[in-house]
């Protein structure tokens, strides 16, 4: 427990110099700022440290550095100081550490060679560059040698080597011939890593004398070429017959051919082998090896798998090639070469070490006076590399003391650092692989604060998105950051804020109420300085309507929409896209405001089209796919394969279904034989399906045609298959549809239809007809006629049956023996009429007819059963006689009854019964008479009102039309309708069947009735009609009416003049009243001046209401009402009507105008009479009766 204590505590420890580097100041790289602050130096730019330059032309060494002031520059050469004063050949770029030295007038590269090292210089401190070891590039030629040729037995090994001679940097190696054209590799012949060339057999085909090996200086640009080696190769036939001759017969080899060999590995060498290779390197390990057949490579890492997407296999897997290599890499790698024979292989044991490279690169430290800072360097690598520390160039422990620093390992920490501390440190991290080398400064500053974002800046952001109000600021110490809003708003904290580090204030979620000014101040102990920035906050730009997926034929017409809504300050831009790119340039596409219309769509505009709106501060956009269909491309590459007799296989290739799928296949064939040009269906196969086996018919020359279908039609037909015709054959098939009727009485034509050009399977068709008379013992008589589809057989009886055939056949036979069918000879007219036709009359409109049916013999052909005829010979209730209309009922097959519907009441009717067949009708029976019993009556018809008058109606009537029987009576209901529309009390009155017109008294006056009218027989009442009709008003008490009124109004308005006036404005009353006594009044005035158009005066002729009068004979009716004589209705809309005023009988009006009392008087009520009503009407009632 006490070690875990001390442990955290060490790490509070470093979690403090963490904190405190990572408080120190960052310095904005604001130009105007860094021209004004002191800065140590910083080197910019170097050379390489590994440095091969051409030497023909001049070095040159890069040095640059910033700081304030600028930097000095100086130089060492191999550790001690390069006066470059001293040599003439060398100069150094103005304001610059660059070193050129002249090459090309006279210089020797050579004599440059070394480590070099820049040092940069203020008064701050010293900056220093890495060393930089200078070499020039060599490309020596190769040396002169004396080369053997190869001689090598077939399917021997061979290595050519290359050895190209060392420069700098290394050669790259490749072979080729005399023509300078590369030679071919493969598995048995390749190159190696180290550029000799492998043979892992020898074949006669590799005899040339052209081996060359170049080598390729990049540096120099130049090549140099190794003479060529020969190369000849001998087999142990051609061996033996050499040896032959110099030998006697017993010391020749023996005979050996090539033998095959197991697999030995050329290189590497032995079972084993080691490899160092770099961390970030590229590792490369080879096998290659000899053998016959020639061997494949395997490779495989011992105990773990290949690195995967870093491995990669080159030279036809002879070498291993793993990028990036790092510790884990490290292991055995094993390489199995293997033939038919056998195997061999290798193992190499790579160890991965590692130069120095940066976990913690040390940073540049700004800090004000009294601050603590730290500056780390921390580095990796195998082995481990060694830290060590240098101030200003100078190894920090023979550095001038600082007593604000102090050196921990790989940190320095700075403790309460004054201006004087400033310098320049170099970290060094180096083990036996390379070297490392930082510079970092220490830069300690007093600076009041700065804000560096201009002022009233102004800050536009889209609603709902983050708003970052920038303050850009400088001090040492560093300062303190605050925001406030407003002018006099309070200082900004909560959760809705966030306060970064570089003193930016980031609103997350800015809204609308987010619009305003903001403040931001910063502050340290040297001072203190405040800058404003507004912010707006506009409406986010939307599309409110997208662009939609759609589907459209090739050369139809598709618009894409894209409606946006978007803040009234910016102004929007739109973007069609296609695909992610520019619309084509092709006036077919069309921009509008907010559409993209695409005119006569082709293939090519298939594809995703985007709509893009951009403003200054948002950018939306939305897609949509558009895919364009059409009917499919013809199929193509029809072939027949499999032809046989009667069936052949088609095939064909699918053409573009053009988006839509293919649903089927349409196979058409076309008979050049017999339809040349004629194409018919022969069948179809579902879309997925390219192959169909084809049933064929003998003697048809074929052709083949296919057709692709999908949902938006069907495409043009294919090109036409190759021909294929068929061998001929007995027809397979007889004719269809025999039959045989007779076309007279004496005959029988048998017909069929013909057999189809490729049915009759051959040439010469031609049919056989055979009949004879069916249940007679005859033979069958048969004839052979020619290609046509009809026989006529003569001197036959009259209609009796005959079995028919009729067989195919052509020149190599005939057809199957067709089945048989049954046919008649012609008919004949029925010999006889049905007998004992009896009628039962049902009821007045109904009647049923009896018969019995006559012998079959004697209806001569086929019963297609009885025909009724009958007709109606009078009425019995009118004299009148029209023209006789004969009605026929058809009762089909051997019926011997039926039902004689929709006769008339009260009439004679005769009737007559006939048989028929298909040649015509039989003689008809004896006539048969009956008569209909009465029914109810029709309605009358017509029903007149006319002649209004106060208390009678006179009604005209027309007798019905159809009586159907004997008129007993007339039956005549009515009853008033009130204000409201309900019916009253209803009367009856009976009228003798004699009479034709009826006056009516004693009704209520301007009332209206309604009308109930039908006619009676004995046996019942018919229909009745209906009809309204309006009784005339009193015009005197309307004219009483109409005084009440005019009085009233003058007593209102002599009481208001009383109140108001003088005396003598009451006596011109007085005289205005006694003048209007004897005159109109002004609701007559005001009806004359307004009269209805729709209206008519009544005309005495014929009893219609005429327009309001003085005239007694001549009442207003209730507004809205029909005419007695046409049933029309009309409506009054005077401006005056008392209608307006409301309804009653004790109306009268209040002095502000309002009607509050009688305003028509009252009448004496008389004795009730039958259903009058006991208390005579208003005017104001009488007129609203007009409806």
């Amino acid at each position: 427990m006490m070690k875990k204590k001390s442990i955290s505590a060490s790490n509070a420890s470093l979690v403090l110099f963490l904190c405190q580097m990572i408080s120190a100041l960052d310095v904005p790289l604001d130009s105007k700022l860094l021209e004004e602050l002191s800065q140590p130096p910083t080197i910019t730019q170097q050379s390489p440290k590994d440095y091969i330059v051409d030497p023909r032309e001049n070095i040159v060494i890069q040095c640059e550095a910033k700081g304030k002031p600028p930097p000095s520059f100086s130089w060492t050469r191999n550790g001690t100081h390069f006066d470059i004063d001293k040599d003439a050949q060398v100069t150094m770029k103005p304001n610059s550490g660059t070193l050129v030295i002249n090459i090309m007038n006279g210089g020797k590269a050579e004599a440059y060679e070394g480590v070099y090292q820049c040092t940069a210089r203020n008064e701050r401190g010293a900056a220093i560059s890495n060393n930089i070891v200078i070499r020039p590039s060599r490309s020596p030629l190769w040396t002169k040698e004396k080369l053997e040729p190869n001689q090598v037995r077939e399917g021997d090994s061979l290595v050519l080597h290359c050895r190209p001679p060392v420069g700098l940097p290394p050669p790259i190696i490749f072979w080729m011939d005399n023509a300078f054209q590369r030679l071919p590799q493969s598995e048995r012949v390749s190159q190696g890593l180290n550029g000799d060339l492998y043979f892992s057999n020898v074949q006669p085909e590799d005899i040339r004398e052209d081996y060359i090996c170049y080598a390729r200086f990049n540096h120099t640009q130049t090549i140099q070429q190794k003479q060529p080696i020969s190369v000849k190769v001998f087999s142990m036939d051609s061996l033996n017959d050499t040896i032959a001759a110099n030998l006697s017969d017993t010391d020749i080899y023996g005979a050996r051919p090539v033998t095959e060999r197991q697999p030995v590995l050329l290189t590497p060498t032995g079972s084993t082998s080691t490899k160092v290779e770099l961390r970030g390197n590229v590792l490369l390990l080879e096998c290659i090896a000899a053998g016959l057949p020639t061997p494949v490579i395997r490779w495989i890492k011992e105990g773990g798998e290949l690195p995967a997407n870093r491995t990669f296999f080159e030279n036809f897997k002879k070498t291993l090639k793993i990028i990036d290599v790092s510790e884990a890499d490290s292991g055995n790698y094993k390489c199995i070469a293997r033939n038919t024979l056998g195997s061999a292989h290798h193992v190499i044991s790579v160890t991965v070490k590692a130069a120095p490279y940066w976990i913690t690169a040390p940073r540049n430290l700004v800090l004000s006076p009294g601050e603590d800072g730290t500056l780390i360097c921390r580095a990796n690598g195998n082995p481990k590399p060694s830290i060590s520390w240098l101030a200003n160039g100078v190894p920090i422990a023979i550095a001038p003391e600082d007593p604000s620093r102090k050196v921990d390992g790989d940190t320095i920490i700075f403790s309460h650092v004054q201006e004087r501390s400033s310098a320049v440190y170099q970290c060094n991290a180096s083990n036996e692989y390379g070297y490392l080398l930082a510079n970092a400064f220490v830069n300690v500053l007093a600076e009041p604060p700065r804000i560096l974002t201009p002022a009233n800046k102004l800050y536009q952001v889209i609603a709902d998105s983050p708003a970052l109000l920038d303050c850009a600021y400088f001090g040492s110490p560093k300062p303190e950051i605050e925001w406030f809003k407003g002018v006099k708003g309070s200082i900004l904290r909560g959760s809705e804020y966030i306060f970064h580090d570089n003193g930016t204030l980031e609103i997350p979620v800015a809204q609308k109420d987010s619009t305003g000014a903001y403040t931001c101040v910063a502050r340290n102990k040297l001072g203190k300085i405040q800058n404003e920035v507004q912010l707006e906050i506009k409406d986010p730009t939307v599309i409110i309507k997208q662009p939609e997926y759609k589907v459209i034929q090739r050369y139809g017409q598709v618009s894409f929409e894209c409606i946006i809504k978007h803040d009234s300050t910016l102004l929007p831009t739109v973007i069609w896209l296609k695909d992610n790119d520019e619309l084509p340039d092709d006036e077919r596409f069309l921009v509008g405001k907010d559409n993209l219309t695409i005119m006569n769509v082709t293939d090519k505009d298939d594809g995703t089209y985007t709509c893009i709106v951009n403003t200054t501060l948002d950018s939306v956009s939305a897609s949509a796919v558009l895919t364009v269909v059409a009917r499919p491309n013809p199929p193509f590459d029809l072939e027949l394969t499999g032809q046989l007799e009667r069936s052949v296989e088609l095939s064909w290739i699918p053409g573009d279904e053009n988006n839509s799928p293919i649903t089927n296949f349409v196979i058409e064939y076309e008979d050049g034989l017999h339809e040349p040009g004629v194409w018919h269906y022969q069948t179809e196969v579902p879309g997925t399906q390219t192959t169909v086996q084809l049933k064929l018919s003998p003697y048809v020359n074929y052709s083949f045609r296919v057709i692709a279908v999908n949902e938006i039609g069907r495409s043009q037909p294919s090109e036409p298959s190759e021909q294929y015709l068929t061998k001929s054959a007995n027809p397979d098939e007889n004719p269809s549809n025999v039959q045989g009727i007779g076309s007279e009485p004496d005959n029988l034509v048998i017909t069929w239809e013909s057999l189809k050009g490729f049915q009759s399977n051959g040439p010469g068709l031609q049919y056989k007809v055979s009949w004879r008379q069916k249940d007679v013992d005859d033979e069958w008589t048969s004839v052979i006629v020619a290609n046509v589809s009809k026989y006529i057989v003569s001197g036959t009886p009259t209609f009796v049956p005959y079995e028919i055939k009729v067989q195919a056949l052509n020149d190599l036979g005939y057809a199957p023996e067709p089945s048989e069918v049954i046919g008649h000879s012609g008919e004949d007219l029925p010999m006889v009429a049905p007998g004992n036709v009896q009628v039962h009359v049902i009821n007045s409109t109904l009647a049923k007819v009896h018969w019995d049916p006559v012998p079959l013999k004697t209806v001569r052909g086929h019963l297609q059963g009885y025909k009724v005829y009958y007709w109606k010979v009078q009425s019995l209730s009118r004299r009148s006689r029209r023209h006789v209309e004969k009605k026929i009922l058809t009762f089909r097959g051997n019926k011997t009854f039926g039902m004689l519907p929709g006769l008339e009441p009260y009439s004679t009717y005769k009737l007559n019964v006939r048989v028929a067949n298909g040649k015509g009708e039989g003689p008809a029976s004896p006539d048969k008479v009956f008569r209909t019993p009465e029914g109810v009556p029709g309605s009358p018809s017509f029903l007149k009102i006319t002649n209004p008058t106060l208390d009678s109606l006179t009604l005209e009537w027309g007798s019905p039309t159809h009586p159907n029987g004997v008129l007993t009576s007339y039956i005549l209901k009515f009853q008033p309708i009130n204000n409201t529309h309900e019916l009253g009390p209803l009367v009856e009155i009976r009228i003798p069947a004699n009479e034709s017109s009826l006056i009516l008294k004693n009704l209520n006056y301007s009332t209206r009735y309604k009308f109930y009218f039908n006619a009676q027989t004995s046996v019942g009442s018919g229909n009745q009609i209906t009809e309204e009709a309006v009784t005339i008003m009193d015009e005197g008490k309307m004219a009483m009416a109409s005084r009440q009124v005019d009085i009233a109004t003058q007593g209102w308005f002599i009481g208001l003049m009383c109140a108001v006036a003088l005396l003598i404005l009451i006596l011109l009353i007085v005289c205005f009243i006694r003048r209007n006594k004897g005159g109109k009044y002004p609701v007559k005035e005001k009806e004359d001046a307004h009269a209805d158009p729709e209206i008519q005066p009544m005309k005495e002729d014929d009893g219609t209401f005429g327009e309001y009068s003085d005239a007694e004979d001549h009442k207003p009716l209730k507004k809205g009402s029909r005419t007695p004589s046409d049933r029309t209705v009309k409506k009054e809309d005077s401006d005056d009507s008392l209608v307006d005023y409301g309804e009653g009988v004790n109306g009268q009006f209040n002095e502000d105008g309002s009607f509050i009392g009688q305003y028509s008087g009252k009448k004496e009520k008389e004795p009730a009479e039958g259903n009058e009503s006991s208390e005579a009407p208003s005017p104001v009632n009488a007129m609203n009766s007009f409806v």
